[in-house]
């Protein structure tokens, strides 16, 4: 089985440094992937080239099978994107929302795909409610109801629970698991919270200053290191001297 993601050599030059320098990358289909790093460490660069945002000064990324450079087209029909701060219409209805972005992903029957997501989602109750009304927790399952709209073999998510209480962060973890589970969707995510990583993820990387670091099974480092406490000792020393 092909690889849902894969970079060789992947590279993003500003100027005189490297935001990212020749990362090789796998995630199996089928994973919950937890991409950490330090601010500045190259994981947003590395997030905008996957999703075919931001075009790589060298090297290759590949998408459920298709090249994000020669093949974007393609690759973005098989992704979903949830950023950190969500972009809706606030004076629109969730609702509405969704009706307008399904007309331009082009989903058959929008009405029956947003009756599905909401109710997978757990929050049919917001579908008339309107989004700038709502809290953050609230708008954080519309962008995830979004990103998930067209069913996309992967899922994007970038620092998905920022912001968020305790209640709203288990929950949104929650519906992660869920969509990992029961769709089989394959999850990569952007975060710097360590505890959600050992809560959620199979597998993770580390990337500092544009070098990958680590990478391995959530299984194998709790093999190794004995418990989920591991996790934040493998950081801080792979990372010295930068905030998780």
């Amino acid at each position: 089985m092909q690889p849902a993601i894969q970079t060789a050599k992947l590279s993003m030059r500003y100027e005189n440094s490297f935001a990212l320098e020749a990362l090789d990358l796998e995630v199996d289909a089928g994973e919950i992937f937890g991409f950490l790093g330090h601010n500045g460490a190259g994981k947003t660069t590395t997030l905008s080239i996957l999703t075919t945002l931001l075009r790589p000064t060298s090297g290759k990324a590949s998408v459920a099978g298709f090249d994000v450079i020669s093949n974007g087209f393609e690759a973005r029909k098989r992704l979903g994107y949830l950023p950190e701060n969500v972009r809706l219409y606030e004076s629109m209805s969730a609702n509405d929302n969704l009706r307008f972005l399904a007309q331009l992903s082009g989903i058959r029957r929008p009405a029956e795909e947003i009756t599905q997501t909401l109710k997978f989602l757990e929050c049919e109750d917001l579908a008339e409610r309107r989004v700038g009304a709502m809290s953050k927790g609230q708008r954080q399952r519309i962008g995830l109801a979004q990103a998930i709209l067209h069913r996309p073999d992967v899922l994007f998510l970038d620092e998905p629970t920022s912001g968020l209480d305790p209640l709203g962060i288990k929950t949104l973890r929650d519906l992660i698991v869920r969509l990992n589970k029961e769709r089989g969707t394959t999850i990569f995510m952007n975060t710097h919270l360590i505890s959600e990583v050992s809560k959620t993820c199979t597998s993770i990387a580390v990337l500092n200053h544009g070098h990958l670091v680590f990478h391995d099974t959530i299984a194998e480092v709790l093999n190794r290191f004995g418990d989920d406490t591991a996790l934040e000792h493998l950081y801080l020393s792979l990372v010295p001297g930068k905030e998780a």
